[in-house]
């Protein structure tokens, strides 16, 4: 399996063009699911797994992976499908490991279908009436073995939140109270197809007097700094500045600072990328694209920082 994921390195090219690879897999029924190849480091077969006492009900235990101790999560009971009996159980038998928020784990599934090259433009968001409680960041259709199918794209953030319980406090000495103090009242955009990141974001610096305005993807953000602009308003007046992730449908990140960079009237908009995807493409990204700062997930303090930063610029 590791062979199918050997180019990973080579993939980033595809970053910035507004495409990602999905790989696709199965969970012992017929749907197919994916997540985004840059965040997976290797497909293995199930290792040994050691039950650990008390640790979360998702978990099926933990393993060694490269000198590291990882756990690896039952990804069907994670997103809260029924169990397997014991004949459909046998099916899991790839455990994909990831790297997400800096952190390193695997996820129990059954069959790896295969890895595709697509575009975000053909990746939408699921339909609003599945409810608040999926487990699903977008959906798309793809060609598998001659036949037009559904694929899911599971929203791997909001899995771990169940699991990890991240702290949004903000350590003392990170603050500037001159500073904090002119923050008070103003607006910052997050823009991330995630309901969970949007979350952690919006109670972190909401902490700060900060009001938050949310976009569900690039295109949905870039739609409304047009809107903006096209009726005189000056973009930087109305917000402080722009955290984005990198992957969302539509549009991605890394498009999405393109284009505004692109359009005089938002030109100096301040952006903040802020991302789970690991890797020093990152870098490269933005500054190829033009972002003014990168952040790896979930770090408040980091958030506090750079929203501190820009107030600074504008004393």
């Amino acid at each position: 399996m590791s062979e199918i994921l050997s180019s990973v390195d080579q993939r980033t090219k595809l970053v910035g063009e507004n495409r990602l690879e999905l790989l696709l897999f199965r969970l012992g029924t017929r749907y197919t699911y994916a997540i985004n190849v840059f965040k997976v480091k290797e497909v293995i077969t199930v290792p040994k797994l050691n039950m650990m006492p008390g640790t979360h009900g998702n978990l099926r235990g933990v393993t060694l992976y490269r000198g590291l101790t990882i756990p690896v999560i039952d990804l069907r009971q994670a997103i809260r499908m029924r169990a397997l009996d014991n004949d459909t159980a046998a099916t899991e038998r790839n455990v994909i490991i990831t790297e997400y928020n800096r952190s390193v784990q695997g996820f129990l599934i059954g069959n790896v279908e295969s890895i595709v090259n697509t575009s975000w433009e053909d990746i939408q968001p699921p339909p609003k009436s599945i409810g608040k409680s999926n487990f699903l960041t977008a959906i798309t259709q793809i060609d598998i073995q001659g036949k037009r199918e559904l694929v899911e794209i599971i929203d791997v953030e909001k899995v771990l939140a169940e699991i990890i319980e991240y702290d949004v406090s903000i350590s003392e000495e990170v603050l500037d109270h001159e500073v904090v103090d002119h923050l008070k009242g103003r607006k910052v955009l997050i823009v991330d197809d995630s309901s969970t990141a949007r979350k952690q974001i919006r109670d972190t610096l909401e902490q700060l007097g900060l009001h938050i305005l949310e976009c569900h993807n690039g295109a949905e953000a870039l739609g409304l700094l047009k809107e903006w602009a096209d009726l005189g308003k000056t973009v930087t007046d109305e917000i402080l500045m722009m955290f984005t992730d990198a992957e969302m449908p539509e549009m991605d990140g890394y498009r999405l600072t393109a284009e505004v960079r692109a359009d005089p009237r938002m030109a100096h908009l301040f952006i903040a990328l802020n991302t789970s995807l690991s890797g020093s493409f990152n870098q490269a990204m933005v500054e190829k694209v033009g972002c003014n700062r990168f952040i790896s997930k979930f770090q408040p303090d980091m958030l506090v920082e750079v929203v501190q930063q820009r107030m600074r610029e504008l004393l």
